[in-house]
């Protein structure tokens, strides 16, 4: 029987985890369809929060379209609203193509049932690696189909799918103040890191290796001012993140070891969340 790389399992496991994915019960979260009358805050950490007064991202925009918006997944603190635009701006003049906007937060940011552990503070912002030099049809952006950059299985690029523009894409985006990180795959980054061939070689710092990133980046904000209760992440480590640490994801080869029982993980306790975010579930509302 041919032997699974550890790559391959966490791909096969993110795979299943979109397909079961519809039969998942919705969260609280999800059955809120609006912002709420708040000033914009985002609370708590982008795991483990909420959003009050989100704003909605237009879903046509210049340089951008968002994408599968029947999920109300396209509302996010004012900064990322404004973040989206300008990139989108960018894409269109000086990349003539189009972003394609996946998950941001919901309307009032809260758990999904599925599919992100973060994105709950309207700071997290999906965008496709696909761009579109032609706008999609509605039924595109409703049944949109992802183009990975990765051979997972080989580890490498696939080069036909690498568009120079991902390079320049990225790089502006990792450049803007707004941003904290930049989730991609290893493999994006390797490329990155290679691609840079200028003394301008900060921005790269922001760029974080994480599997499962090969066909979006995956863009984190800092807490904006005035969201008091907005718990920021660690910052990167210095440097570029282009030498041994990258070098690391790599897999490593496979040794045929003696089978031994599997020991049941313990059970996480649940998270508890930032008591402003009870307030903003209807149930909970005076």
């Amino acid at each position: 029987m041919r032997k699974i790389s550890a790559v391959s399992f966490r791909y096969l496991s993110f795979l299943s985890l979109l397909i079961v994915a519809p039969s998942v019960i919705a969260s609280a979260w999800e059955h809120v369809d609006s912002p709420s009358h708040h000033s914009p805050q985002s609370i708590g950490s982008y795991a483990n929060g909420c959003l009050s007064g989100a704003s909605a991202l237009p879903l046509e925009g210049l340089g951008y379209q968002v994408l599968r918006s029947e999920r109300l997944r396209y509302f996010g603190h004012p900064n990322s609203v404004s973040f989206i635009q300008r990139l989108g701006e960018f894409s269109a003049h000086q990349l003539q193509t189009n972003l394609l906007v996946g998950d941001i937060s919901l309307p009032r940011g809260g758990r999904f049932s599925s599919g992100h552990s973060s994105h709950q503070t309207g700071l997290d912002i999906d965008i496709w690696l696909k761009l579109a030099d032609e706008r999609l049809s509605a039924q595109q952006l409703s049944q949109p189909r992802a183009i990975s950059v990765v051979d997972i299985e080989q580890y490498r690029l696939q080069k036909q799918n690498w568009d120079s523009r991902h390079f320049q894409l990225i790089k502006r985006a990792a450049s803007d103040q707004a941003v904290a990180r930049i989730f991609v795959h290893p493999v994006i980054k390797e490329k990155l890191c290679s691609s840079e061939t200028s003394n301008d070689r900060a921005w790269l710092r922001k760029v974080r290796p994480w599997w499962g990133h090969h066909y979006h980046m995956h863009v984190r904000l800092k807490c904006p001012q005035g969201s008091a209760v907005c718990q920021p992440q660690a910052a990167p480590p210095k440097g570029d993140g282009c030498g041994y640490e990258l070098t690391s994801w790599r897999p490593k080869p496979q040794i045929d070891e003696p089978e031994v029982a599997a020991v049941k993980p313990k059970k996480k306790p649940p998270k508890i969340m930032p008591a402003q975010c009870e307030m903003l579930l209807p149930d909970t509302q005076s």
